[in-house]
């Protein structure tokens, strides 16, 4: 699966949010930049992307998923 295929899902899926995704062999790097982050801890952040990914995940086609997620204000306040 390529970056430009996983991004396609997870705009799909989340058309509110913004996406970077790369790869690096079989791993993929997302940064994923929506309000819906707003008041989640990072690991509810996580599984809100998993949860579009799983069936892609479960199946071997995305072998593993690193992932940076921020609010459009963390993202605009970054450092």
């Amino acid at each position: 699966m390529s970056p430009e295929e996983v991004q396609a899902l997870l705009e799909g899926a989340f058309p509110d949010c913004q996406f970077q995704v790369a790869t690096d062999g079989g791993h993929f790097n997302i940064v994923a930049v929506g309000d819906m982050f707003e008041g989640k801890r990072p690991v509810q952040r996580q599984q809100i992307i998993y949860g579009a990914l799983n069936e892609k995940i479960s199946s071997g086609v995305i072998h593993a998923v690193n992932m940076k997620t921020f609010t459009q204000t963390e993202w605009e306040n970054r450092a």
